[in-house]
Parts: C-alpha cells; sequence; structure tokens
C-alpha cells in the first residue's frame, strides 16, 4: 500500500521535472520582426525590372516596391540583402534574410522545406535570342542540341534539365547569360516573360524576345521559414490588402504595363 501511494505521489512531480527541462518554443517570425522594427529582404540587385541599382546606387525595381509595401503594412522597415541567386534559397534557410522578394516560383519542391505566401505575380517562361538569329526556336524542344543560357538554381534551369538533348549553361544571374547571348556564345536564354520587356527596351545589348513556353506559366510568392504561422498570416494579409485597394495592381503598372496579380486570362 505505502509503495503504491509513494507511486502515485512521484507522477506529478516527475510530470513537472519534464515540463522544466522541456525546451522553449521557438518565437514566432512575426514576433522577431517586430521586435527588431526590420524586415530583412533577400533580393538579388541585379535583376531588372524586379530588382536593380539605379545610377545612385539605391535599389530599384517591382519586387523593391512590393518588399517596401508589404514591410510599410507590418509596421516595421525594409532591410535589403543582396545575394546572388544561386545561394538566395539558402541564404533563407540560414536565417540570413526573413524573406525573399525575388520572383520565387511557387513550386511543390520548394514547399517542402519553406512556407509561401499568396501569390502575388503571376507570369510565364519565355525565350530570349540574338537580333541577328534568324532562327526561332518555338519550344525547348527545339533547343535539342543547343546552348541554353539560365540561372544556376532557378525554375528556368530545372525546366531545360528536364528537357534531354538541350546543352544547359548554368550563370550567377541574368547579366552573366546574357552578355554570353550577345556575344554569341550560348544560343538562346530562359528567363520570366514580365523582364524581357523591360530589358530589350533599356539595355544596348542586341537581343529580342523569343517564344513564350506553353505550359510555363507560374505563380510568384514570398518564401519564409517554416513554423511561423502568425507571420504567414501577417504577410497574407498584407498582399490582400494591397489587391483590395488596388496598390499592387498599380505597382505592376508602373513597371509593366499590365496587372500582374492576377493569372492571364
Amino acid at each position: 500500500m505505502k509503495t503504491w501511494l509513494k507511486s502515485l505521489c512521484l507522477v506529478p512531480l516527475t510530470a513537472v521535472a519534464l515540463l522544466g527541462t522541456a525546451p522553449a518554443r521557438a518565437a514566432d517570425l512575426l514576433d522577431t520582426v517586430k521586435s527588431a522594427g526590420v524586415l530583412k529582404i533577400g533580393i538579388e540587385g541585379t535583376y531588372p525590372p524586379f530588382n536593380y541599382r539605379a545610377a545612385d546606387g539605391q535599389l530599384e525595381g517591382f519586387d523593391v516596391d512590393v518588399a517596401k509595401a508589404v514591410a510599410q503594412r507590418l509596421g516595421v522597415k525594409p532591410e535589403f540583402v543582396t545575394t546572388e541567386w544561386s545561394g538566395i534559397i539558402g541564404g533563407l534557410v540560414a536565417g540570413k534574410f526573413d524573406v525573399i522578394v525575388n520572383q520565387v516560383a511557387i513550386t511543390d519542391e520548394r514547399k517542402r522545406s519553406l512556407d509561401f505566401s499568396q501569390p502575388y505575380t503571376f507570369s510565364a517562361a519565355q525565350l530570349i535570342q540574338r537580333k541577328d538569329d534568324k532562327r526561332e526556336f518555338n519550344s525547348l524542344d527545339a533547343l535539342k542540341g543547343h546552348k541554353l543560357g539560365v540561372s544556376l538554381g532557378s525554375n528556368y534551369d530545372k525546366l531545360a534539365k528536364a528537357v534531354p538533348g538541350i546543352d544547359v549553361r548554368t550563370y550567377p544571374g541574368a547579366p552573366e547569360y546574357l552578355r554570353d547571348l550577345a556575344a554569341g556564345r550560348i544560343d538562346a536564354a530562359l528567363n520570366d516573360r514580365l523582364m524581357l520587356a523591360y530589358l530589350i527596351k533599356t539595355s544596348n545589348l542586341p537581343l529580342r524576345a523569343g517564344a513564350v513556353l506553353q505550359g510555363a506559366s507560374e505563380s510568384v510568392g514570398i518564401p519564409f521559414r517554416k513554423g511561423n504561422p502568425k507571420f504567414a498570416k501577417a504577410i497574407d494579409d498584407a498582399l490582400t490588402a494591397m489587391k483590395q485597394d488596388g496598390s499592387l495592381g498599380k505597382l505592376a503598372m508602373k513597371w509593366f504595363g499590365e496587372d500582374t496579380s492576377k493569372p492571364a486570362k
């Protein structure tokens, strides 16, 4: 009888002891960001018209404007951390910044390791060719046996490598492969269709827009580390408000001449 009572009495004490040694739950990213008063944003800074350095050295572009608007709605200041595309996802996972606002396509593969906001941009993949190249590559299949430039680790990298026979050349970012394309070292490049009109309009490179790839549409969101439900809701609430009041559409019109916050019909 005494042994039974002794065991019964020890149960709650043991439970209390275990609770006392349990690890503290990590703070939600929203609390961390609010406490710091800063939202750290991973961005390339070399990807016009989405993000690039203006003549005065300041970051400009569609993604820069979107990131600033989201930070404002969260009540914090934006702090941009420029990173090459090839290392930007790894930088987010390592905690070098809180989010990426850099045309990151929402894919099943990425969603296994990251959480995403709702889409803020809808676009599609498009080929880029030299002006003096009379060939018309109307699909990725047409590029078999040819050299295609893409950004390392991008959605376009995976898209191109899924087609056997293409000589896929990877680069740190768009400026590098566009220079090689203009110089004739590769036959075509692949990137976001929204980038091309701006790039061709504002650059002196002898390039032209090629075919928009059928079935290669994509939704772009803001990725962040998993396990932050309060932060996820806050980001989605900010984007929803920007869509409802028309401010997101106005930013898209400013940079692209069309409202890219809605899927193309």
